[in-house]
Order: C-alpha cells, then structure tokens, then sequence
C-alpha cells in the first residue's frame, strides 16, 4: 500500500533482557498525548535461560509485534526501551499482587504518566477468507530473471486444473517491501487474490519484491521504473509456460502497483490487460498531501497540522526534483524543515514537537530524499494512461483515505477517455477502504481489526470482467 509519513513511527530490531521474572504475558495500558489517547501493549517473554524479551503494539496506528531494544527488571522496577524518534521507553513499578504497573512513557524527552495491567495473550485475528490445502488447483514455487537489473525474482504460481491454456494475471503490490502474498497487519491479500482468480480459471503470478523473501536485489534503490521491469519480467515468465495463454496475461496492480499496469502496458505489447486497485490519478506529491489530510482528520489532528504537513512536503519534494545531488539536498531539507518549524503557530509546534529533534528530521530526510521517494512525488500517471489502448478495470473504495477516489478515479477515467481507449471500466465500491475491506471509517488504523481481507464483491468483479474479454473458465468455484 501506499507509505504514509506518521509521528509515531516505531521500527527496528532489539535485543533484550536481563534478570528473570515473572512478568510474562501481556500488558496494556492507554497513553494520553494531547487530544489522542492511544492503547499500548507490551508482550513480554522469558527465554529458557531466564532472559527477558518482548514485543510492542500501537493498534491504533496499525504497528504490532515490534522488538523491544530491552527488556530488563531489577527488584520491582521493569524498564522497557523501544526504538522511536527521540527515543523511548518506560519504566514502571510492579504491584504487590504482580497484576498492575505504576509507571512512566517517555517519547523525544516527554514524560506521560500510564499504568498497565496485565491480561491474557490476545488470539490472533480471524482470517477466514484465507484458503487451505488441499487446493483444487496446482500451486508452484517458481523464479524467473529480470535480466536487465540482474536480479531473480522468486513467486508462486497457481494454475487452474483442466486443459487449458488459461489466461493469467501478474500481481504487483503497493508501496514499500511485499512479500508475495502482499502481507501486512495479518492479512494476506494477494493470497487471497490469487486463490479466487484462479478458481475462476485464471493463472496467476504472485512474487517477492527485489530484495524480499527469495528475491534477490537491493529494494531501497528501486522506484516504479523498477518495478515497471520487474512486472515484464514475471510477464514473459508466464508467456513462456504452455499452460497459460500468451494473447490474454495482464496486470493486477494494487495501490502503486496500480501505476505499474498503466505504465507497463504502455511500453511493451506483452500487456493484454490492466486491473488498478486503488491505482493513483494524480502525482505521488499530491496523493501523499491529500492522503496525509484525511488520515489527520480522521484522528483529530487539527487542520493547522495537516497544513503544515502539506507545506513541508511540497517543499522537500520541490527540493528533491531541483537538487539532484542528495547530500547538498538533505542539506537544503534540513534547513528548509528549521525554517518552517521557527515561522508555524505554537499549536504546530507543540504537536510536531517530537517529530523534529535531529534523529526525526534525519529520518524524514533520507525517506523524501530516498530513489523511491524522489521518483514518487514528481511521477504523473496520466499520459502513461493516455497511451493504455488495452482493456482497464480501475476500482476505488469510497472510504479509501491513502489513495482517495474523489482525487484519482475522474483522473483516471479522463486520461484513458483522452487517449482513445474503447474498454474502460472504472468503479467505486461502496463502504470499502484501501484494502477493499468493510470499514467504518477507511482510517488505516482499522486494517488489523476487520476479519474481511478482500471484499467478495471486487474479487467477482476482477474475475468477471477478466472472464468476459478472455473467455476464463468459471466451472470452479470458492470454497
């Protein structure tokens, strides 16, 4: 999916621990930071030789399972540290009675008060869309070269039973490193994705991104273009297979993937068609300034926040696209950010606060000044769609709030119309947020808590559409 810029951006591996102890199991406790309140879960472990270590989860903020740089307990006194901008950690009291912490949260040099209290071990989410073997149908672990780049991309390959030969779909995943199965928050959607069209008659091709799993090559100097070839590659991967029909393979794109189809297909006559799910309209820049607005709104950030957020990344991607050397331009990034911080309302600066000590601004400079994000801001998808003459089904969510279909779906509809293209469908679905799940409010916070990975209803529409121009087979049907 599409990368958003977040405050609260916890990441990296730790280490852990110290005496033993039991303060094994779950803890959870609600942080109060401004007008936000946000519940933080600590699951803490004890390794054979008594050593402590754990995990950390912001739900609200759709991050789970991140390591703890340590865990350590002297006496009664428990000291978690967690790698964030500014640093943090927490530090608190056991009770008596072992069930309760009394204790500290320190963000970026913020002291807030927050109790815990310990709890049984969450269940995992239910997933029950995702599919079980046996699967009647054949799945195989399959590498192709994306020769130019000098990388090997590795995937799985589902062909439906019968004699073929099929048509077939490549899917190519959002922003940021995927798995084949495009994993994130406990879903797996492209798992899901795969199993229904290929029930339906339709070969798909799912991969690691370069550098991902079983692929090789380095995905933080990658961007679209990249991308773009490494799609091409699992295309001729698959036209090469006796099982598969060379005159009906297209892309199935989901968020920048939705870019990558459009921009294949105009470059090479191996596309047949293109699916967009959540595909942009509209440059990266614009789509990240919208996205970044409604995310805010949707958490009560105040609007002066979500302007000054907008100012400042207008600003670092005008410094990216002008400065083409990126030590002079995290230079001119790092005075541009001081300058903006000095001149905004006291408002702003008490909320942006603890993104904009030196560790924090060196974090958001090297991702707006990084390949991905250079390529991203500047890059305009509307005459890559004006030259599109294959068929284009292009869906929305209308409560998608990272790539929002009020900005993209009438740019995406206009540019294709421009160009000539006589077989464009473009859809939003109703109640359905950017993963094309049910949600109440589409906010990314939700993803994790809703069972639904991928609405039935946009599964039979891909199918169907794809079916009604290459003739898929529909004599299978989801389990």
């Amino acid at each position: 999916m599409l990368m958003t810029m977040t405050a609260f951006a916890i990441g990296a591996p730790g280490a852990a621990a110290q005496e033993a102890a039991d303060v094994r199991g779950r803890w959870s406790g609600t942080l109060t930071a401004g007008a936000q309140q946000f519940e933080i879960v600590w699951n803490l472990h004890m390794g054979d030789d008594g050593s402590l270590s754990g995990t950390m989860d912001v739900p609200a903020q759709g991050a789970a399972g991140i390591p703890l740089t340590t865990v350590q307990l002297e006496g009664r006194t428990l000291t978690l540290t967690f790698p964030v901008p500014g640093g943090g950690s927490y530090e608190g009291t056991l009770s008596d009675d072992g069930e309760g912490i009394t204790g500290t949260f320190t963000q970026a040099g913020q002291n807030i008060p927050m109790d815990l209290s310990r709890g049984e071990p969450a269940p995992p989410p239910a997933r029950p869309q995702e599919p079980n073997e046996p699967f009647p149908y054949e799945a195989t672990d399959v590498s192709f070269a994306n020769k130019q780049a000098g990388v090997t991309l590795a995937g799985t390959l589902t062909v439906p039973t019968g004699p073929g030969p099929f048509p077939a779909a490549v899917l190519v995943s959002g922003s940021g490193p995927q798995d084949r199965d495009e994993s994130l928050l406990g879903h797996r959607p492209f798992l899901v994705l795969a199993d229904h069209l290929t029930r339906n008659g339709i070969a798909v091709l799912r991969y690691d991104d370069r550098g991902v799993g079983a692929s090789t090559g380095d995905f933080s100097v990658a961007t679209s273009e990249d991308f773009v070839d490494d799609a091409l590659a699992a295309i001729r991967h698959l036209a090469d297979d006796d099982r598969v029909d060379p005159t009906a393979i297209g892309i199935v794109g989901h968020s920048e993937g939705g870019l990558v189809g459009p921009l294949a297909a105009s470059r090479s006559e191996s596309v047949d068609y293109v699916v967009m799910l959540a595909g942009p309209g509209v440059t990266g820049l614009e789509v990240l300034i919208e996205q970044g607005r409604l995310i805010n709104d949707a958490a009560g950030v105040p609007s002066e926040v979500s302007d000054f957020n907008a100012t400042l990344q207008t600003r670092l991607a005008s410094i990216a696209s002008d400065t083409p050397h990126r030590d002079e331009a995290a230079v001119r990034m790092n005075k541009s950010i001081d300058e903006l911080a000095e001149s905004t309302s006291p408002l702003v600066r008490e909320v942006i606060a603890g993104q904009l000590n030196e560790e924090a601004k060196g974090r958001m400079i090297e991702q707006m000044n990084s390949p991905w994000f250079r390529y991203f801001m500047s890059y305009d998808p509307r005459p890559a769609l004006e030259r599109t003459r294959v068929p284009v089904l292009a869906l929305f969510g209308e409560k998608d709030l990272q790539v929002p279909p009020e900005q993209s779906s009438e740019e995406v509809r206009a540019a294709l119309t421009r160009g000539g293209n006589g077989d464009a469908t473009i859809q939003i679905i109703p109640g359905l947020n950017h993963l094309f799940q049910q949600a109440e409010t589409g906010s990314p916070t939700e993803y994790q808590f809703i069972e639904e990975t991928f609405n039935i209803v946009v599964l039979e529409t891909i199918s169907t559409w794809i079916a009604a121009r290459f003739g898929a087979s529909h004599t299978q049907q989801d389990a």
